[in-house]
């Protein structure tokens, strides 16, 4: 459920409530990260890293989020208020903002233990944070989501407890960060894989007998991996494509129809079993 603009309003003051501790706690590191990731993270982190060096309020952030809830937004505390921009600018509102837009970052941590996503601040758990993860931290070291007090995302996790990241507010600035256990409250661990087969499968065709072409070539491989070894690539929608996808609907207990659409495509790409 989504917290009524009211009810966060009211806790502006408490947003991001200490700025001049944003100061890295180790020198930061600026290492070049694997292009080896998902769509969806990497497009999390290239969002991100475009505010890069943003400085002063108000600024685009805070501008996006007072135009969706109101001007009082425009200078308030922004770290939250980033995670926002760069989540709904990179398409991936769903995954990282399970309880709609956020500038308060004690309801944004509350929403991720709601969706079963919060994973406590302590050194295992930081050890096992990944590249886009929304991590809240606690000035006071406590591991309380009461006490969070700042929001960012891990660009990079460095071992031994230390993670790199994006944040913004820190200085009032967007910055790069290195961050130690200590100071982290815990992570949100976004369901990016769930939104990356929804975005993708918006985006495939609807295809019947008769249909042509690179897609179809597409929906007979995955045909053949779906146990139908006898399906060839041909780039042609005949008649044993169809009877294949009948068997793989009625598999899938989706109607049987022999037309691969919006239910059929996530079975044939292992969504649901």
């Amino acid at each position: 459920m989504r917290q009524t603009k009211r009810k966060e309003v009211k806790h502006l003051d408490k947003v991001d409530a200490h700025p001049d501790a944003h100061r890295s706690t180790e020198p930061d590191e600026r290492d070049i990260l694997s292009a080896r990731q998902d769509a969806t993270h990497s497009s999390m982190l290239a969002e991100a890293r475009k505010s890069l060096g943003l400085k002063g309020r108000p600024n685009a952030i805070t501008r996006s989020y007072a135009a969706r809830h109101g001007k009082e937004y425009l200078t308030a505390s922004w770290c939250d208020m980033a995670i926002t921009y760069w989540a709904r600018r990179s398409g991936n509102a769903d995954a990282v903002l399970p309880g709609g837009d956020r500038a308060y970052t004690v309801f944004h941590a509350e929403d991720f233990r709601k969706a079963g996503a919060w994973h406590a601040g302590t050194t295992d758990n930081v050890r096992d944070a990944k590249p886009g993860d929304i991590v809240f931290f606690d000035w006071g070291t406590s591991n309380s989501i009461d006490a969070v007090d700042h929001v960012g995302v891990v660009e990079k996790n460095l071992g031994g407890g230390r993670l790199q990241t994006i944040e913004a507010n820190t200085g009032n600035a967007v910055r790069r960060r290195v961050r130690a256990a200590g100071v982290i409250a815990g992570f949100g661990r976004p369901s990016y894989d769930a939104n990356w087969t929804e975005s993708m499968v918006k985006k495939l065709p609807e295809l019947a007998k008769g249909a042509r072409g690179e897609h179809v070539e597409t929906l007979q491989a995955l045909l053949q991996a779906r146990s139908h070894p006898d399906i060839k690539l041909t780039g042609r929608f005949d008649d044993a494509t169809e009877k294949a996808v009948r068997a793989v609907q009625k598999w899938g207990k989706v109607h049987q129809d022999g037309v691969v659409g919006p239910q059929t495509w996530p079975v044939l790409l292992r969504v649901h079993t």
